[in-house]
Protein backbone atom coordinates (compact mmCIF):
# COMPACT_ATOMS: atom_id res chain seq x y z
CA UNK A 1 0.00 0.00 0.00
CA UNK A 2 1.58 3.28 -0.82
CA UNK A 3 1.22 6.32 1.29
CA UNK A 4 0.77 10.20 -0.36
CA UNK A 5 3.66 11.77 -0.53
CA UNK A 6 2.76 14.99 1.35
CA UNK A 7 0.02 13.12 3.86
CA UNK A 8 -2.66 14.75 5.45
CA UNK A 9 -2.55 15.94 8.80
CA UNK A 10 -4.22 13.60 11.76
CA UNK A 11 -6.35 16.55 12.94
CA UNK A 12 -7.44 17.54 9.49
CA UNK A 13 -8.27 14.00 7.86
CA UNK A 14 -10.41 13.06 11.06
CA UNK A 15 -12.50 16.12 10.75
CA UNK A 16 -12.81 15.50 6.90
CA UNK A 17 -13.72 11.52 7.34
CA UNK A 18 -15.47 12.20 10.74
CA UNK A 19 -13.90 9.61 13.73
CA UNK A 20 -15.79 6.56 12.08
CA UNK A 21 -13.86 7.39 8.85
CA UNK A 22 -10.66 7.45 10.69
CA UNK A 23 -11.51 4.51 12.45
CA UNK A 24 -12.02 2.52 9.09
CA UNK A 25 -9.27 3.99 7.44
CA UNK A 26 -7.11 2.20 10.23
CA UNK A 27 -9.04 -0.45 9.76
CA UNK A 28 -7.86 -0.69 6.21
CA UNK A 29 -4.38 0.13 6.74
CA UNK A 30 -4.20 -2.79 9.70
CA UNK A 31 -4.92 -5.02 6.56
CA UNK A 32 -0.96 -4.13 5.67
CA UNK A 33 1.86 -6.62 5.98
CA UNK A 34 5.48 -5.55 5.64
CA UNK A 35 8.37 -8.01 4.84
CA UNK A 36 8.81 -11.08 2.63
CA UNK A 37 6.19 -14.14 2.95
CA UNK A 38 7.95 -17.16 3.60
CA UNK A 39 8.61 -19.68 1.13
CA UNK A 40 10.09 -22.71 2.21
CA UNK A 41 13.99 -22.61 1.65
CA UNK A 42 14.94 -25.58 -1.32
CA UNK A 43 17.67 -27.99 -0.32
CA UNK A 44 19.52 -30.57 -2.40
CA UNK A 45 17.59 -33.87 -2.27
CA UNK A 46 18.87 -37.10 -4.05
CA UNK A 47 16.05 -39.05 -5.56
CA UNK A 48 16.91 -42.33 -4.04
CA UNK A 49 19.44 -43.68 -1.34
CA UNK A 50 21.88 -45.83 -2.08
CA UNK A 51 19.78 -49.03 -1.86
CA UNK A 52 21.88 -52.28 -1.34
CA UNK A 53 21.27 -55.52 -2.65
CA UNK A 54 18.67 -57.30 -0.84
CA UNK A 55 16.90 -53.97 0.58
CA UNK A 56 13.98 -52.31 -0.98
CA UNK A 57 12.12 -48.92 -0.72
CA UNK A 58 8.95 -48.96 1.02
CA UNK A 59 5.79 -48.62 -0.90
CA UNK A 60 3.19 -46.30 0.09
CA UNK A 61 1.20 -49.84 0.88
CA UNK A 62 4.04 -51.17 2.28
CA UNK A 63 4.26 -51.36 6.14
CA UNK A 64 6.27 -48.01 7.74
CA UNK A 65 8.28 -46.84 10.77
CA UNK A 66 5.61 -46.84 13.76
CA UNK A 67 5.96 -44.06 16.06
CA UNK A 68 6.74 -46.65 18.51
CA UNK A 69 9.52 -48.14 15.98
CA UNK A 70 11.74 -49.93 19.18
CA UNK A 71 8.92 -52.70 18.94
CA UNK A 72 10.58 -54.01 15.73
CA UNK A 73 13.20 -55.45 17.23
CA UNK A 74 10.59 -57.19 19.34
CA UNK A 75 12.50 -57.20 22.61
CA UNK A 76 9.96 -57.29 25.96
CA UNK A 77 12.92 -55.91 28.16
CA UNK A 78 13.85 -53.35 25.40
CA UNK A 79 9.86 -52.32 25.39
CA UNK A 80 9.59 -51.59 29.18
CA UNK A 81 12.63 -49.48 29.00
CA UNK A 82 11.73 -47.12 26.14
CA UNK A 83 8.18 -46.65 27.70
CA UNK A 84 9.93 -45.15 30.85
CA UNK A 85 12.06 -42.69 28.68
CA UNK A 86 9.10 -39.86 27.91
CA UNK A 87 7.91 -39.56 30.94
CA UNK A 88 10.76 -40.11 33.37
CA UNK A 89 14.21 -38.41 31.57
CA UNK A 90 14.90 -35.19 32.94
CA UNK A 91 16.48 -33.99 29.57
CA UNK A 92 13.09 -34.21 28.03
CA UNK A 93 11.76 -31.79 31.34
CA UNK A 94 14.06 -29.24 30.09
CA UNK A 95 12.58 -29.19 26.62
CA UNK A 96 8.80 -29.78 27.66
CA UNK A 97 9.74 -26.41 29.92
CA UNK A 98 11.23 -24.90 26.93
CA UNK A 99 8.17 -25.68 24.86
CA UNK A 100 5.83 -24.22 27.60
CA UNK A 101 7.80 -21.17 27.38
CA UNK A 102 7.98 -21.32 23.74
CA UNK A 103 3.60 -20.99 24.12
CA UNK A 104 3.76 -17.99 26.43
CA UNK A 105 5.74 -16.27 24.13
CA UNK A 106 3.07 -16.89 21.54
CA UNK A 107 0.24 -15.64 23.82
CA UNK A 108 1.72 -12.71 24.15
CA UNK A 109 2.59 -11.70 21.15
CA UNK A 110 -1.03 -12.29 20.35
CA UNK A 111 -1.91 -9.83 23.43
CA UNK A 112 -0.60 -6.98 21.14
CA UNK A 113 -3.03 -7.11 18.49
CA UNK A 114 -5.93 -6.08 21.25
CA UNK A 115 -6.30 -2.26 23.14
CA UNK A 116 -5.24 -2.72 27.16
CA UNK A 117 -8.05 -1.71 29.68
CA UNK A 118 -7.83 -0.37 33.18
CA UNK A 119 -9.92 0.37 35.82
CA UNK A 120 -8.34 2.82 38.05
CA UNK A 121 -9.51 4.47 41.36
CA UNK A 122 -7.38 7.73 42.97
CA UNK A 123 -7.32 9.80 45.57
CA UNK A 124 -5.19 12.72 46.47
CA UNK A 125 -5.12 15.20 48.99
CA UNK A 126 -3.70 18.20 47.78
CA UNK A 127 -2.51 21.69 49.82
CA UNK A 128 -2.04 24.99 47.40
CA UNK A 129 0.44 27.70 47.69
CA UNK A 130 -0.36 30.58 49.81
CA UNK A 131 0.95 32.68 47.67
CA UNK A 132 -1.19 30.94 43.89
CA UNK A 133 -3.23 33.09 42.27
CA UNK A 134 -6.87 32.53 42.87
CA UNK A 135 -9.33 31.58 45.75
CA UNK A 136 -7.57 28.56 46.55
CA UNK A 137 -4.39 30.16 48.49
CA UNK A 138 -3.35 28.10 51.20
CA UNK A 139 -6.53 25.44 50.59
CA UNK A 140 -6.26 21.49 51.53
CA UNK A 141 -8.48 19.72 49.97
CA UNK A 142 -9.19 15.95 48.59
CA UNK A 143 -9.38 14.59 45.10
CA UNK A 144 -11.27 11.58 43.89
CA UNK A 145 -10.68 10.05 40.63
CA UNK A 146 -12.11 6.75 38.87
CA UNK A 147 -12.05 6.15 35.46
CA UNK A 148 -11.62 3.29 32.66
CA UNK A 149 -8.00 4.02 30.72
CA UNK A 150 -7.67 2.28 27.17
CA UNK A 151 -4.85 2.51 24.70
CA UNK A 152 -4.98 0.70 21.28
CA UNK A 153 -1.95 0.46 18.64
CA UNK A 154 -3.39 -0.26 15.45
CA UNK A 155 -1.17 -3.25 13.87
CA UNK A 156 -1.08 -0.88 10.62
CA UNK A 157 2.03 -2.20 9.01
CA UNK A 158 1.86 -6.16 10.44
CA UNK A 159 4.60 -5.54 13.17
CA UNK A 160 2.67 -7.14 15.74
CA UNK A 161 1.22 -10.27 13.21
CA UNK A 162 4.57 -10.75 11.78
CA UNK A 163 6.27 -11.10 15.36
CA UNK A 164 3.41 -13.73 15.92
CA UNK A 165 4.17 -15.80 13.01
CA UNK A 166 7.89 -15.52 14.32
CA UNK A 167 6.97 -17.22 17.47
CA UNK A 168 4.16 -19.25 16.33
CA UNK A 169 7.15 -20.63 14.08
CA UNK A 170 9.53 -20.66 17.36
CA UNK A 171 6.93 -22.78 18.93
CA UNK A 172 6.89 -24.96 16.21
CA UNK A 173 10.56 -25.32 16.07
CA UNK A 174 10.86 -25.93 20.03
CA UNK A 175 8.52 -28.84 19.22
CA UNK A 176 10.29 -30.14 16.90
CA UNK A 177 13.66 -30.04 19.31
CA UNK A 178 11.70 -31.96 21.77
CA UNK A 179 10.75 -34.52 19.39
CA UNK A 180 14.59 -34.56 18.00
CA UNK A 181 15.80 -34.75 21.70
CA UNK A 182 13.22 -38.03 22.55
CA UNK A 183 13.97 -39.64 19.69
CA UNK A 184 18.06 -39.25 20.29
CA UNK A 185 17.41 -40.27 23.90
CA UNK A 186 15.27 -43.42 22.56
CA UNK A 187 18.37 -44.40 20.40
CA UNK A 188 21.00 -43.93 22.72
CA UNK A 189 18.49 -46.30 25.40
CA UNK A 190 18.24 -48.95 22.73
CA UNK A 191 22.33 -48.58 21.43
CA UNK A 192 23.10 -49.09 24.91
CA UNK A 193 20.67 -51.84 25.63
CA UNK A 194 21.94 -54.02 23.17
CA UNK A 195 25.43 -53.16 23.66
CA UNK A 196 24.98 -54.70 27.15
CA UNK A 197 22.88 -57.82 25.70
CA UNK A 198 25.88 -58.66 23.35
CA UNK A 199 27.98 -57.95 26.90
CA UNK A 200 26.27 -60.63 28.46
CA UNK A 201 26.53 -62.90 25.20
CA UNK A 202 30.86 -62.32 25.73
CA UNK A 203 30.36 -62.92 29.11
CA UNK A 204 28.79 -66.34 28.39
CA UNK A 205 31.27 -67.30 25.69
CA UNK A 206 34.27 -66.08 28.36
CA UNK A 207 32.61 -68.10 30.96
CA UNK A 208 32.57 -71.13 29.21
CA UNK A 209 36.03 -70.99 27.66
CA UNK A 210 37.16 -70.70 31.17
CA UNK A 211 35.44 -73.68 31.84
CA UNK A 212 37.08 -75.33 28.79
CA UNK A 213 40.63 -74.03 29.88
CA UNK A 214 39.93 -75.22 33.43
CA UNK A 215 39.60 -78.67 31.69
CA UNK A 216 42.70 -78.45 29.30
CA UNK A 217 44.69 -77.58 32.08
CA UNK A 218 43.08 -80.58 34.36
CA UNK A 219 44.05 -82.53 31.34
CA UNK A 220 47.64 -81.15 31.08
CA UNK A 221 48.35 -81.92 34.79
CA UNK A 222 47.05 -85.31 34.23
CA UNK A 223 49.36 -85.72 31.37
CA UNK A 224 51.96 -84.35 33.07
CA UNK A 225 51.66 -86.51 35.79
CA UNK A 226 51.76 -89.35 33.59
CA UNK A 227 55.11 -88.36 32.40
CA UNK A 228 54.10 -87.39 28.73
CA UNK A 229 53.38 -83.25 29.09
CA UNK A 230 56.27 -81.07 29.97
CA UNK A 231 56.30 -78.37 32.53
CA UNK A 232 55.88 -75.56 30.12
CA UNK A 233 52.84 -77.20 28.62
CA UNK A 234 50.87 -76.36 32.37
CA UNK A 235 52.21 -73.20 32.48
CA UNK A 236 50.68 -71.97 28.81
CA UNK A 237 47.41 -73.63 29.72
CA UNK A 238 47.85 -71.81 32.63
CA UNK A 239 48.22 -68.89 31.35
CA UNK A 240 45.75 -69.33 29.06
CA UNK A 241 43.07 -69.89 31.70
CA UNK A 242 44.17 -66.84 33.84
CA UNK A 243 43.76 -64.38 30.71
CA UNK A 244 40.13 -65.41 29.55
CA UNK A 245 39.26 -64.64 33.71
CA UNK A 246 40.73 -61.42 32.99
CA UNK A 247 38.95 -60.65 30.23
CA UNK A 248 35.76 -62.09 31.76
CA UNK A 249 36.06 -59.67 34.88
CA UNK A 250 36.53 -56.55 32.08
CA UNK A 251 33.54 -57.38 30.29
CA UNK A 252 31.92 -56.64 33.78
CA UNK A 253 33.07 -53.20 34.05
CA UNK A 254 31.37 -52.40 30.52
CA UNK A 255 28.41 -53.81 31.02
CA UNK A 256 28.16 -51.41 34.84
CA UNK A 257 28.82 -48.70 33.04
CA UNK A 258 26.62 -49.34 30.40
CA UNK A 259 23.27 -50.30 33.18
CA UNK A 260 24.67 -46.86 34.87
CA UNK A 261 23.67 -44.86 31.39
CA UNK A 262 20.64 -46.74 30.97
CA UNK A 263 19.40 -46.49 34.23
CA UNK A 264 19.86 -42.52 33.77
CA UNK A 265 17.95 -42.31 30.86
CA UNK A 266 15.24 -43.78 32.30
CA UNK A 267 15.28 -41.52 35.32
CA UNK A 268 16.56 -44.17 38.06
CA UNK A 269 18.78 -43.77 40.51
CA UNK A 270 22.24 -46.20 38.65
CA UNK A 271 22.66 -47.80 42.05
CA UNK A 272 19.46 -49.05 42.52
CA UNK A 273 19.23 -50.30 38.73
CA UNK A 274 19.62 -53.88 37.63
CA UNK A 275 18.54 -55.51 34.60
CA UNK A 276 18.95 -59.10 33.95
CA UNK A 277 21.17 -61.12 31.88
CA UNK A 278 19.69 -61.48 28.06
CA UNK A 279 22.53 -62.64 25.50
CA UNK A 280 22.11 -61.62 22.12
CA UNK A 281 20.88 -64.21 19.95
CA UNK A 282 18.53 -62.79 17.38
CA UNK A 283 19.03 -61.18 13.89
CA UNK A 284 17.63 -57.87 13.98
CA UNK A 285 14.51 -56.64 11.98
CA UNK A 286 14.55 -55.45 8.55
CA UNK A 287 13.40 -51.81 8.09
CA UNK A 288 11.15 -50.37 6.03
CA UNK A 289 13.05 -47.33 3.87
CA UNK A 290 11.60 -43.78 2.54
CA UNK A 291 12.44 -42.04 -0.05
CA UNK A 292 15.02 -38.87 0.30
CA UNK A 293 12.48 -36.49 -0.06
CA UNK A 294 10.33 -37.88 3.17
CA UNK A 295 12.92 -37.01 5.37
CA UNK A 296 11.79 -33.59 4.92
CA UNK A 297 8.77 -34.23 6.78
CA UNK A 298 9.89 -37.22 9.07
CA UNK A 299 12.81 -36.01 10.71
CA UNK A 300 12.27 -34.22 13.32
CA UNK A 301 15.55 -31.88 13.85
CA UNK A 302 14.95 -31.08 9.84
CA UNK A 303 11.20 -29.91 10.41
CA UNK A 304 13.07 -27.60 13.50
CA UNK A 305 15.29 -26.27 11.32
CA UNK A 306 12.59 -25.02 8.79
CA UNK A 307 10.56 -24.05 11.31
CA UNK A 308 13.54 -21.54 13.02
CA UNK A 309 13.96 -20.39 8.94
CA UNK A 310 10.47 -19.22 9.24
CA UNK A 311 10.60 -17.43 12.46
CA UNK A 312 13.65 -15.64 11.18
CA UNK A 313 11.57 -14.57 7.82
CA UNK A 314 8.83 -13.24 9.96
CA UNK A 315 11.25 -11.26 11.89
CA UNK A 316 12.60 -9.08 8.48
CA UNK A 317 9.13 -8.04 8.58
CA UNK A 318 9.15 -6.81 12.34
CA UNK A 319 12.51 -5.24 11.49
CA UNK A 320 10.85 -3.40 8.38
CA UNK A 321 7.82 -2.23 10.26
CA UNK A 322 10.02 0.21 12.34
CA UNK A 323 10.60 2.19 9.38
CA UNK A 324 6.87 3.66 8.99
CA UNK A 325 5.10 5.27 11.44
CA UNK A 326 3.39 4.14 14.72
CA UNK A 327 -0.51 5.02 15.40
CA UNK A 328 -1.42 5.06 19.33
CA UNK A 329 -5.18 5.54 20.29
CA UNK A 330 -5.76 6.41 23.99
CA UNK A 331 -8.12 7.68 26.20
CA UNK A 332 -10.02 7.34 29.36
CA UNK A 333 -13.66 7.70 30.93
CA UNK A 334 -14.57 8.46 34.45
CA UNK A 335 -15.32 10.74 37.02
CA UNK A 336 -13.82 13.11 39.23
CA UNK A 337 -14.63 15.49 42.28
CA UNK A 338 -13.54 16.97 45.33
CA UNK A 339 -15.90 14.75 47.86
CA UNK A 340 -16.36 11.12 47.21
CA UNK A 341 -20.26 10.90 48.01
CA UNK A 342 -21.09 12.49 45.11
CA UNK A 343 -18.53 11.20 42.99
CA UNK A 344 -20.66 9.57 40.58
CA UNK A 345 -22.97 12.16 38.87
CA UNK A 346 -23.68 13.77 35.49
CA UNK A 347 -21.31 16.91 36.44
CA UNK A 348 -18.39 15.12 37.74
CA UNK A 349 -18.26 13.05 34.51
CA UNK A 350 -14.96 13.54 32.41
CA UNK A 351 -13.43 12.35 29.16
CA UNK A 352 -10.57 12.44 27.04
CA UNK A 353 -9.48 11.28 23.54
CA UNK A 354 -5.80 11.05 22.72
CA UNK A 355 -4.72 9.89 19.48
CA UNK A 356 -1.11 10.27 18.82
CA UNK A 357 1.34 9.53 15.35
CA UNK A 358 4.73 8.97 15.54
CA UNK A 359 6.90 8.81 12.84
CA UNK A 360 10.98 8.65 13.90
CA UNK A 361 12.92 10.33 11.58
CA UNK A 362 16.85 10.05 13.07
CA UNK A 363 18.38 6.87 14.95
CA UNK A 364 22.18 7.01 13.85
CA UNK A 365 21.13 4.04 11.69
CA UNK A 366 19.39 1.40 14.64
CA UNK A 367 16.81 0.31 12.34
CA UNK A 368 19.06 0.11 9.41
CA UNK A 369 21.41 -2.39 11.43
CA UNK A 370 18.27 -4.42 12.86
CA UNK A 371 16.62 -4.76 9.26
CA UNK A 372 20.63 -6.07 8.40
CA UNK A 373 20.71 -8.32 11.41
CA UNK A 374 17.25 -9.92 10.72
CA UNK A 375 18.18 -10.80 7.04
CA UNK A 376 21.52 -12.16 7.98
CA UNK A 377 19.50 -14.44 10.83
CA UNK A 378 17.58 -15.32 7.73
CA UNK A 379 20.67 -16.36 5.95
CA UNK A 380 21.76 -18.61 8.74
CA UNK A 381 18.95 -20.55 9.44
CA UNK A 382 18.13 -21.36 5.33
CA UNK A 383 22.05 -22.94 5.80
CA UNK A 384 21.33 -24.41 9.12
CA UNK A 385 17.81 -26.12 7.39
CA UNK A 386 20.05 -26.95 4.42
CA UNK A 387 22.94 -28.29 6.38
CA UNK A 388 21.10 -30.55 8.18
CA UNK A 389 19.05 -32.26 5.42
CA UNK A 390 22.68 -32.99 4.31
CA UNK A 391 23.87 -34.37 7.18
CA UNK A 392 20.59 -36.00 7.23
CA UNK A 393 20.78 -37.59 3.85
CA UNK A 394 24.53 -38.78 4.19
CA UNK A 395 23.13 -40.27 8.20
CA UNK A 396 20.74 -42.58 6.28
CA UNK A 397 23.67 -43.40 3.77
CA UNK A 398 26.19 -44.18 6.00
CA UNK A 399 23.62 -46.55 8.35
CA UNK A 400 22.86 -48.28 5.56
CA UNK A 401 25.46 -48.94 4.24
CA UNK A 402 26.75 -49.88 7.67
CA UNK A 403 23.86 -52.35 8.58
CA UNK A 404 24.70 -54.20 4.90
CA UNK A 405 27.95 -54.32 5.03
CA UNK A 406 27.99 -55.49 8.32
CA UNK A 407 25.30 -57.90 7.59
CA UNK A 408 27.56 -59.85 5.20
CA UNK A 409 30.99 -59.31 7.25
CA UNK A 410 29.09 -61.34 9.96
CA UNK A 411 27.88 -63.83 7.52
CA UNK A 412 31.71 -64.48 6.71
CA UNK A 413 32.76 -64.35 10.21
CA UNK A 414 30.50 -66.96 11.17
CA UNK A 415 32.03 -69.25 8.76
CA UNK A 416 35.18 -68.34 10.32
CA UNK A 417 34.17 -68.95 14.00
CA UNK A 418 33.47 -72.77 12.30
CA UNK A 419 36.58 -73.47 10.55
CA UNK A 420 38.71 -72.20 13.83
CA UNK A 421 36.10 -74.72 16.36
CA UNK A 422 36.98 -77.70 13.96
CA UNK A 423 40.35 -76.42 13.94
CA UNK A 424 40.21 -76.46 17.62
CA UNK A 425 38.33 -79.75 17.71
CA UNK A 426 41.24 -81.56 15.57
CA UNK A 427 43.99 -80.00 17.33
CA UNK A 428 42.79 -81.61 20.40
CA UNK A 429 42.21 -84.76 19.40
CA UNK A 430 45.99 -84.75 17.74
CA UNK A 431 47.07 -83.49 21.61
CA UNK A 432 45.33 -85.73 22.88
CA UNK A 433 46.79 -88.63 20.64
CA UNK A 434 50.63 -87.17 21.78
CA UNK A 435 50.98 -86.51 17.63
CA UNK A 436 51.73 -82.71 18.11
CA UNK A 437 51.79 -79.86 21.44
CA UNK A 438 50.25 -78.60 23.64
CA UNK A 439 51.16 -74.85 21.83
CA UNK A 440 49.00 -76.13 18.60
CA UNK A 441 46.28 -76.28 20.81
CA UNK A 442 46.96 -72.57 22.64
CA UNK A 443 47.01 -71.72 19.33
CA UNK A 444 43.54 -72.65 18.09
CA UNK A 445 42.20 -71.92 21.20
CA UNK A 446 43.27 -68.41 20.74
CA UNK A 447 42.19 -68.05 17.16
CA UNK A 448 39.12 -69.36 17.85
CA UNK A 449 37.73 -67.09 20.97
CA UNK A 450 39.34 -64.22 18.80
CA UNK A 451 36.98 -65.06 16.12
CA UNK A 452 34.39 -65.71 18.29
CA UNK A 453 34.56 -62.36 20.51
CA UNK A 454 35.00 -61.05 16.85
CA UNK A 455 31.49 -62.32 15.46
CA UNK A 456 29.93 -61.03 18.94
CA UNK A 457 31.02 -57.48 18.09
CA UNK A 458 30.10 -57.62 14.43
CA UNK A 459 27.01 -58.38 15.74
CA UNK A 460 26.26 -55.78 18.34
CA UNK A 461 27.66 -53.00 15.31
CA UNK A 462 24.76 -54.42 13.49
CA UNK A 463 21.89 -54.12 15.61
CA UNK A 464 23.49 -50.34 16.69
CA UNK A 465 23.36 -49.76 12.93
CA UNK A 466 19.53 -50.60 12.56
CA UNK A 467 18.73 -48.53 15.40
CA UNK A 468 20.53 -45.61 14.20
CA UNK A 469 19.13 -46.35 10.57
CA UNK A 470 15.59 -46.12 11.57
CA UNK A 471 16.04 -43.21 14.07
CA UNK A 472 17.81 -41.59 10.89
CA UNK A 473 15.05 -42.30 8.72
CA UNK A 474 12.88 -39.96 11.44
CA UNK A 475 11.92 -43.05 13.99
CA UNK A 476 8.37 -43.29 12.91
CA UNK A 477 7.81 -39.21 13.84
CA UNK A 478 4.69 -37.32 11.87
CA UNK A 479 4.21 -34.09 12.89
CA UNK A 480 0.21 -34.51 11.64
CA UNK A 481 -0.10 -36.41 14.62
CA UNK A 482 2.41 -35.22 17.23
CA UNK A 483 0.08 -33.11 19.31
CA UNK A 484 3.02 -31.03 20.23
CA UNK A 485 3.69 -29.37 16.84
CA UNK A 486 0.05 -28.80 16.82
CA UNK A 487 -1.23 -25.40 17.76
CA UNK A 488 -4.47 -23.25 18.70
CA UNK A 489 -6.91 -22.06 16.27
CA UNK A 490 -5.78 -18.22 17.09
CA UNK A 491 -2.72 -18.98 16.49
CA UNK A 492 -3.25 -20.83 13.06
CA UNK A 493 -5.31 -17.91 12.32
CA UNK A 494 -2.79 -15.25 12.93
CA UNK A 495 0.17 -17.04 11.38
CA UNK A 496 0.51 -17.34 7.44
CA UNK A 497 3.78 -19.69 7.64
CA UNK A 498 2.99 -23.54 6.81
CA UNK A 499 3.77 -26.05 8.78
CA UNK A 500 6.82 -28.02 8.34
Amino acid sequence: MKLPLLPESPASRTSRLGVPGALLLLFLLAGCTVGPDYVRPQAPTPATFNVPAGWKVAQAQDAQIPPDWWRLFKDAQLDQLEARVAPANQTLAQREAALRQARALVDSAQAGLFPTLSLNADKTRNRASAGAIGLAQGLVYDNYLTDVQASWEPDLWGAIRRGIESNVASLQASAGQLAATRLTLQTQLAADYFQLRADDTQRQLLADTVSADQRFLDLTQSRFDQGVAARTDILQAETQLRSVQAQLLDVGVQRSQLEHAIAVLVGEPASGFHLPNMPLDQAPPPVPLTVPSALLERRPDIASAERSAASASAQIGVAQAAFFPTVTIGGNLGYQNRAYNNLVSQPNSMWAFAPQIQLPLFDGGLRAAALDQARAGYDQAVANYREIVLEAIQNVEDNLAAASILSSELGVQQQAVQAADQTLRLTDDQYRQGTVGYLNVLTAQTVLLSNQLTEIALRSRQFVAHVQLVTALGGGWDPAQDPLTQTSPSTQLTSSAPSP
